[in-house]
């Protein structure tokens, strides 16, 4: 049986799109994000803290002066207004996305 992160996954891929937000209240929103293996991660530093639960692929992580691993399991905060990114993909990201407060921007 899929999951519906699987379905919001082919419905991304079919759409050429990289995020679904799938939660919206006023204390925080979420959503799915995909970046594809060689892809580039276009994002720009949001105004809310994020959170990413890396579900599954492999590459890295750059925020702040940190650049760490992104694979299967991870877990990534970076606080409100850091410059980050993902990198180096290698198998394609498949990342839960939590804002909080709700994401007021697009990026």
């Amino acid at each position: 049986m899929r999951s519906d992160i699987e379905a919001i996954v082919d419905e991304l891929r079919a759409s050429g799109e990289r995020y679904r937000e799938t939660i919206r209240v006023a204390a925080m929103s979420a959503g799915v994000y995909v970046l594809p293996a060689g892809g580039t991660d276009p994002q720009s530093p949001h105004e809310e803290d994020e959170v990413y639960y890396v579900v599954r692929g492999r590459g890295r992580f750059l925020s702040g002066d940190s650049d760490r691993a992104a694979t299967g399991g991870a877990m990534l905060f970076v606080p409100a207004r850091q410059e980050h990114r993902f990198h180096a993909i290698e198998e394609e990201l498949v990342l839960w996305v939590v804002f909080a407060p709700a994401e007021s921007s697009r990026g």
